[in-house]
């Protein structure tokens, strides 16, 4: 279960996945039975303790997420274990080897940053210095910020710098290809926004893959190389990463080994791989095998049995964690015993995950479908129980034995936000809970008055007046706490009532076609107010002004690279009543849905690339 502002039906058949390997006549050594035990037995996200564990298969998840293949590298012991396949690279096509290449999205970043510190290392660099002593070929637009502080290489590869522009959308195969000085200045044919200073470089943490485009252009502007030879030469080479490139786009004769990227709803990526300019963030073809050589040899830098490309004191400053417990290219977590280092990356059709304890054990998953970071969560999770890592493995509850007559003081209407009401419910000795427009799911308590869900990891507390009686309940899912108020049975009766009149209504509306009034006026307001990064949440339900608050940046990025809107055209109603709008902007074609209240705020929006 998850809380959403609207919920997205797509169209895709299921994809019939082969997995690779043949089953032996002979007993499987203890890898390979390892890797069947994953493969034949993905695990929930959480159990209960004394019931059966119900897997599932590898292949049937791959299906089921629109996910074509997934490769996978498990380090355990500081050496690689196994590598294997699964899938295929395109459906219908070959199946998937430890040496098909995947895009690492962001991954490339924390391998971009090590060649940053090895200029340091050399005296080049300097981690603390203005980058625009650097920058020749282009410089960073100086203001008010950067008259306070300077923004500097450290500031870039951490996160704390003061930089716009989340990430890169990338280009497809047909379309015009900016320079990387057109990038950083936002200029066509580029599609993302100028990256510049907005905030005071080293007061907080943001993400910026913006900033990774200036250490790139830095780097080019130091060594007077190509990226891709720079990035070979002093990275991808010395640590053993022969299969590895960062060149955009990927030199013709190396295509048969790549896996092609797919969409959310298993439809191909139109024209295949994006090209990236933004190479440093967003542009490293590589194998999980490659990237599990790059964290082998960060825990022997950390270990003291390595120097090559860093040595060990630089790989500790690299791992120290900073703001929002980044280090200089890395995320750092896990605890003060047991530390591990990590990256994830989202291209377009392409989600990846890499992790690896400075000591010992780590894994790398790479997928060519959109939906690839839910799989790998799962794998993820899957793998940490094999090996019985401290991190990542599913949650384990207790049910325990609660009096039907407590459970009735808790039966009642919740109120999330107008739009959303969680109903509590009883069968027999079962609770249930249901949010508005979602399935219907057991809750079982591990106390008198908290309970859980077994079919994702979340938590509901009911709190209780002096008599006992349940006046809220509390969500906890996803590190956050959602309240939904208790409601009196004339409320709650009014409010069904709205609710089936609004379903009758959004039932007749799809059977007819016919767009909610006000529904383009809402979208086109919608979509300015992104563009300007000044939305009115009066005029939006608190689940979506809470979500638009907390993505903001990050939409009107996406907004401002699709540029102008030529058009918004109808093409039809959903199932639940959201009107479905095709918007074609000057650098893009997107699907919209949108839903109103009956007071003409805007319910709930999203859209997706066509």
């Amino acid at each position: 279960m998850s809380i959403t502002t609207f919920t997205r039906c797509l169209k895709g058949a299921l994809l019939c996945v082969p997995l690779l390997g043949t089953v032996s006549a002979q007993t499987p050594s203890p890898v390979e039975q390892r890797i069947r035990h994953i493969q034949d037995g993905i695990l929930p996200a959480v159990l209960v303790k004394g019931d059966p564990v119900s897997p599932t298969k590898l292949a049937d998840r791959m299906a089921a997420l629109h996910v074509p293949g997934v490769s996978i590298a498990v380090i355990h012991n500081g050496e690689i274990e196994w590598a294997r396949g699964f899938g295929v690279t395109r459906v219908g096509g070959p199946p998937v080897t430890p040496d098909t290449l995947f895009q690492a999205a962001s991954i490339s970043k924390p391998v971009a940053a090590l060649a940053v510190l090895r200029l340091v290392e050399s005296g080049k660099l300097k981690l603390d210095s203005d980058v625009n002593q650097y920058l020749k070929t282009w410089k960073l637009p100086e203001n008010s910020f950067t008259e306070q502080t300077k923004v500097t290489l450290r500031g870039l590869l951490s996160h704390t710098a003061g930089l716009t522009v989340h990430g890169f959308a990338g280009y497809a195969s047909d379309a015009p290809v900016p320079t990387v000085p057109q990038v950083l200045n936002g200029e066509k044919p580029a599609n993302s926004a100028p990256v510049r200073v907005d905030t005071k470089p080293g007061t907080i943490w943001r993400y910026s893959g913006g900033g990774y485009v200036v250490a790139q252009q830095l780097l080019q502007d130091v060594t007077r190389k190509p990226f891709p030879t720079l990035m070979r030469d002093s990275v991808l080479t010395p640590l053993g990463m022969t299969r590895s490139t960062y060149e955009q786009p990927l030199p013709k004769s190396r295509t048969g080994e790549v896996a092609m990227p797919y969409q959310a709803d298993g439809q191909p990526v139109p024209g295949g791989p994006h090209i990236y300019p933004e190479m440093a963030p967003a542009g490293l073809w590589t194998t999980p095998s490659d990237l599990a050589r790059y964290a082998i040899e960060v825990q022997r830098w950390f270990a003291g049995t390595s120097n090559r490309v860093l040595s060990p004191a630089m790989a500790r400053q690299m791992l120290t964690p900073g703001l929002n417990h980044h280090g200089l290219g890395p995320s750092v977590g896990g605890s003060a015993k047991r530390p591990y280092f990590t990256h994830g990356g989202a291209n377009e059709g392409y989600r990846c995950n890499l992790i690896a304890y400075i000591e010992g054990d780590g894994i790398v998953i790479m997928t060519n479908g959109s939906n690839g970071s839910q799989l790998a969560s799962e794998i993820l999770r899957t793998v940490a129980r094999e090996y019985d890592w401290p991190d990542f493995q599913p949650v384990e509850r207790s049910v325990a034995k609660v009096d039907t007559e407590l459970l009735d003081r808790y039966v009642g209407s919740y109120q999330l936000n107008p739009g959303a009401v969680f109903q509590i419910t009883r069968e027999g000795d079962q609770l249930f809970e249901q949010l508005t427009g979602q399935a219907k799911f057991p809750i079982f308590p591990q106390s008198e008055r908290e309970f859980f869900l077994k079919a994702v990891d979340a938590q509901i507390d009911f709190e209780v007046d002096a008599e006992g009686k349940a006046t809220q309940l509390i969500l906890h899912q996803n590190g956050r706490d959602m309240r939904a108020k208790r409601l009196d049975d004339a409320e709650a009766s009014r409010i069904a009532e709205e609710a089936a009149a609004r379903a009758d209504l959004a039932a007749k509306r799809f059977k007819e076609q016919t767009p909610a009034a006000g529904s383009e006026a809402a979208l086109r307001r919608n979509v300015e107010e992104l563009r300007t990064g000044q939305p009115d949440y009066s005029k939006m339900s608190a689940p979506l002004a809470e979500v638009t608050r907390q993505q903001l940046p990050k939409l009107k990025e996406t907004i401002l690279r699709l540029g102008a809107v030529q058009s918004v055209t109808f093409k039809g109603v959903g199932q639940r009543g959201q009107d479905i709008y095709e918007v074609k902007f000057e650098n893009g074609l997107t699907e919209w849905r949108i839903s109103l209240m009956p007071d003409g705020k805007i319910e709930g929006v999203g859209f997706r690339p066509l």
